[in-house]
């Protein structure tokens, strides 16, 4: 079952992906309004994602595009919460509204709950990368044979782009804007207490973390 998200910012739209492959769906992506229309018209995608701020592009000019190429459930994710832009949104053809910053599990639910209106629905997975196992339902993560430990929702989304990373460091700008939303509404030293928060909970000495690290200027899971 494809599922189209569409987002000019690469690194949101790869956590994005990895979510929704993880959660039993195939991801298809787009970066830009061409792209979007080119791969709902060939891939007939089962719902889609849309972004509003896609650079010199305005989503919701491409919404009405994007609904004469497809009848799947359109889910609007965006920064953007005020009143109007939702109304219009809904008004031009969208199914649903979620603003950023937000829970992935809200996510996946509010898209199968567009899936089950539409008559079809992917089954759950854990989001899973070397020891890790997230559970976006329960909010829960497992590493290795250790038993689950429940995660806050800012846990989670910090979580959730570290294993998306696969290892790799994601820097602390993206950690902010990916955990707390639009740039500005967190700050460093809330990153710092939340990882903290978060290495109490998964490693077995957090004075010396081997699994959360500090690195490249933010922080990466180590297998």
């Amino acid at each position: 079952m494809k599922i189209l998200v569409v987002d000019d910012d690469h690194e949101l739209r790869a956590v994005l992906a990895f979510a929704f492959r993880n959660a039993g769906y195939l991801a298809l992506e787009a970066a830009d309004g061409a792209s979007a229309l080119a791969l709902a018209a060939r891939e007939q995608p089962a719902a889609v994602v849309l972004d509003l701020n896609l650079g010199r592009e305005d989503g919701l000019e491409l919404l009405p595009r994007l609904r004469e190429r497809t009848r799947a459930p359109i889910l609007i994710l965006s920064v953007r919460g005020s009143e109007e832009d939702q109304v219009r949104g809904l008004d031009l053809g969208a199914d649903d509204y979620l603003t950023k910053p937000f829970s992935p599990r809200t996510l996946l639910a509010r898209i199968r709950a567009l899936l089950r209106r539409a008559g079809s629905e992917a089954p759950h997975e854990p989001l899973a990368w070397g020891p890790y196992r997230l559970d976006l339902e329960t909010r829960e993560l497992a590493v290795g044979e250790a038993g689950p430990v429940r995660l806050t929702r800012l846990e989670l989304r910090l979580v959730q782009i570290l294993i998306a990373a696969e290892g790799e460091p994601v820097s602390s700008e993206r950690l902010l804007t990916h955990v707390w939303g639009a740039p500005g509404e967190g700050d460093r030293q809330l990153l710092k207490q939340l990882v903290h928060r978060l290495r109490q909970k998964i490693e077995r000495d957090p004075s010396a973390p081997e699994r959360l690290v500090t690195q490249a200027g933010g922080y990466a899971l180590h297998r």
